[in-house]
């Protein structure tokens, strides 16, 4: 609950990451134009690189208030470990980031032309893959707290692990739309999130023990 309140006080929560990704959105068709054909053949990417982006958007926060006001050490010391406060920190960005934007992804899809089979397989997707977004952006964060404009290295350290994620993501809602099997895409992001969730709370404790030396 204290991470939950953190992330939504440090202007990083549900309200920044879906402003993001409506504006995103909405102006994917001024961009490419109006075509339903064509917004229809994109929207599976589109919409899960905005969710990328908009969930990259709070990450440089999820430490940094913590080292900031001196808590980070006491945390470190506390009785709960340092993988559990990580895998604490990752799960507050899921549900104040992620799980809003896999929430709304299949009303914006709307806009994007988004064919109707693609709905289900998008939102699966991106309820899979969201929580390895935030897995891994909290080892992200662990590597940059304490660092001053930290937030463009954060950027450039988790955007390649990232591109699993989003392949197999926008694979499976792409298939989806065209009436093609989609499990083994699925199937894929559902290894990437638990291996995530399993391997990058011990990676971001390291990191962190690393920082607080």
């Amino acid at each position: 609950m204290r991470d939950l309140r953190l992330a939504i006080r440090a202007g990083g929560g549900f309200g920044l990451g879906l402003a993001f990704f409506l504006i995103v959105v909405v102006l994917v068709p001024f961009g490419v134009g109006p075509e339903r054909e064509v917004l229809a053949r994109i929207a599976p990417g589109i919409l899960w690189v905005a969710a990328l982006l908009a969930a990259l958007l709070s990450l440089d926060r999820l430490f940094a208030l913590d080292w900031e006001d001196g808590s980070l050490p006491l945390l470190a010391t506390a009785p709960l470990p340092l993988e559990g406060v990580a895998l604490a920190k990752a799960g507050a960005h899921w549900v104040t980031t992620g799980l809003p934007l896999t929430l709304a992804a299949p009303a914006l899809g709307v806009l994007l032309n988004l064919p109707g089979p693609a709905f289900g397989p998008l939102t699966l997707s991106l309820a899979l893959g969201t929580p390895a977004l935030s897995a891994i952006g909290a080892f992200g964060a662990a590597l940059t707290v304490g660092l001053r404009r930290g937030g463009l290295l954060l950027s450039l350290l988790v955007l390649p692990l990232y591109v699993p994620v989003l392949i197999f993501g926008a694979e499976a809602a792409r298939r989806a739309a065209e009436g093609l099997p989609y499990a083994t895409p699925v199937l894929m992001l559902a290894g990437l999130a638990l291996g995530s969730l399993a391997l990058m709370p011990f990676a971001a404790a390291v990191a962190l023990r690393v920082n607080l030396r």
